[in-house]
């Protein structure tokens, strides 16, 4: 997967260490070619002799309002630059709210092309002419949508084939392991030693007897889903949970 980021930071997105995306799960997936991450920074594309890429909004008000010349060479000289489709992505709090169900659609992608905006916002004229996936990371506003394209980025690649060591692993994460249609919570997990400050560890997971751990975590994502995120739950009934909260061992 190719992943350009359009940004005036360009800085922010280094591929080496201690860079965000040098490191862990985005590091290696970089460094085995499996994930590409190209950074483009917008004021290259600015037709003014200041190479400014913003400018005091219309009707007054605070802040600056990234413009639209800049945005829009950059979007277009970008995705001249591989023949691969790009899906184009603005990161805003305005936008749809980033669940694993839509990373998982994302990490399909064989490009994207993220926008990470920033001062006040950016010319509404050119992200209608863009028509990019306007996406939130929350509800809250950050300085720049710089770190917000990091946990999109961090998010996909780790679904990318071969990324894991264990091609199971995001399987069973959170909102991925899935019952009766309904994304649920991890269960929780325990290593050595067996008994920590007085805490043991339950003894089904001691056992050897696979099955029953299975039935056993599942129960705990059941539980732990009800009480912690019981809107990922549209009909407790019907996926057979408990009517008060059991001890969690």
């Amino acid at each position: 997967m190719r992943i350009d980021v359009l940004t005036t930071f360009p800085e922010m997105f280094a591929s080496t260490p201690p860079a965000a995306l040098g490191v862990s799960i985005p590091g290696r997936a970089a460094a085995s070619g499996r994930v590409e991450v190209v950074a483009t920074d917008v004021r290259d594309y600015s037709d003014n002799k200041h190479n400014k890429t913003d400018d005091r909004p219309f009707g007054g008000g605070p802040g600056m309002v990234m413009m639209c010349q800049p945005l829009w060479d950059a979007v277009t000289a970008v995705e001249a630059m591989d023949t691969r489709v790009a899906r184009r992505v603005y990161l805003t709090p305005q936008g749809t709210p980033l669940t694993q169900r839509l990373v998982e659609e994302l990490s399909r992608e064989p490009r994207l092309l993220l926008i990470a905006g920033h001062y006040e916002g950016v010319d509404e004229r050119v992200i209608q002419a863009l028509s990019p996936l306007e996406i939130s990371i929350g509800d809250y506003v950050l300085s720049g949508g710089e770190l917000a394209a990091m946990v999109l980025i961090d998010a996909v690649v780790r679904l990318l084939p071969g990324v894991l060591g264990d091609h199971e692993s995001n399987q069973q994460d959170s909102f991925s392991a899935q019952v009766a249609g309904h994304r649920l919570l991890d269960c929780p997990h325990y290593t050595r030693p067996r008994e920590w400050q007085g805490r043991a560890v339950p003894d089904v997971l001691l056992g050897g007897d696979h099955g029953l751990i299975a039935k056993w975590r599942l129960a705990q994502r059941l539980e732990r889903t009800t009480y912690r995120r019981p809107d990922l739950l549209t009909d407790q009934v019907e996926a057979g949970l408990p009517s008060s909260e059991p001890k969690l061992g």
